[in-house]
């Protein structure tokens, strides 16, 4: 984030899992780190040692895309990683930047949109990953123990981010939640990428890195991955095991929203997201159902 070297530790993760084999440098003898070595990237990306130094250094912060071209490409770099690698190093093009949205909020559209596919699970996110908005499947799905309408409380509104590695809850819901963290972390640095100049942001990856070892041991990492689309193993409280599919809507404008939409990928989980939708019809509006270990579960 804004303040810290971003593009020097993206560019030192990612030389540090490449092999001299891997682009066909001789290895010789014992390395004392693993990786590439400085000289052996610059040589590869075509720039003198000395001023890939300072780029890792956070010395030169006007690098040229066709400088940043190579490097991604010395690295082998995905497309994703490719767009980040570009975010961080790509020079401020105007001395005058749009002040970062502190509390957002969706579009009516937008929600009238989600709430008018009431049987498909469906959550409206913001540049943050905080839950702008949900319909009542997709709130009974993915956090049913908080009150429907927590996204309208700006000030505490849920973070799908804070709560995979911060509320117990979220963690129990995920059978195979250490790939949910590293696919949530790799979606957040994203993010970052994209805004780094946002103090908000940087807050949360901030409360994240003290408050849970893994976030910080998966952010200290740089996984990189837009995740817009694959597969979520749930272990549902209500319904149990359940096996969805999920997208991601990114809508035409620079709001930064999205909606998260998640499809039944078998028989027995489309069976599943019935139940869970008749759990709900059957429970009063604005009652307090119980989980069955104490926490409540609210229903507007």
């Amino acid at each position: 984030m804004s303040g810290s070297n971003e593009l020097g530790e993206f560019l030192r993760s990612r030389r540090a899992v490449l092999r001299p084999e891997d682009v066909g440098i001789p290895g010789y003898g014992v390395r004392r780190v693993p990786g590439l070595r400085r000289e052996e990237l610059a040589m590869l990306a075509g720039v003198s040692p000395t001023y890939y130094a300072r780029l890792e250094q956070g010395l030169s912060t006007n690098a040229s895309e066709a400088v940043i071209a190579s490097l991604a490409q010395a690295l082998q770099l995905g497309t994703d990683e490719q767009a980040h690698l570009f975010n961080l190093a790509r020079p401020k093009r105007s001395p005058r930047r749009r002040a970062p949205i502190k509390h957002d909020h969706a579009r009516e559209g937008m929600l009238r949109l989600v709430h008018s596919i009431g049987d498909i699970p469906a959550v409206i996110l913001g540049r943050r990953s905080e839950v702008l908005g949900w319909n009542e499947l997709g709130h009974r799905l993915v956090a049913g123990h908080l009150a429907f309408d927590s996204p309208e409380h700006v000030l505490d509104r849920p973070n799908m981010t804070r709560m995979l590695f911060l509320d117990e809850h979220t963690k129990e819901l995920y059978r195979e939640w250490d790939e949910e963290a590293e696919r949530a972390v790799a979606s957040l640095r994203v993010l970052s990428g994209r805004n780094q100049d946002d103090p908000e942001l940087a807050t949360l990856v901030g409360e994240l890195s003290v408050k849970s070892a893994e976030f910080c041991k998966l952010w200290a990492r740089h996984p990189v991955d837009r995740c817009v689309s694959g597969m979520k193993l749930f272990q549902h409280p209500e319904v149990g095991e359940l096996d969805l599919g999920f997208e991601v809507l990114t809508p035409p404008d620079d709001s930064g929203h999205r909606i998260l939409v998640y499809t039944a990928a078998t028989v027995e989980a489309a069976s599943a997201l019935e139940l869970l939708v008749r759990e709900g019809e059957r429970q009063p509006v604005g009652s307090v159902v119980g989980r069955g270990d104490g926490a409540p579960r609210f229903r507007r």
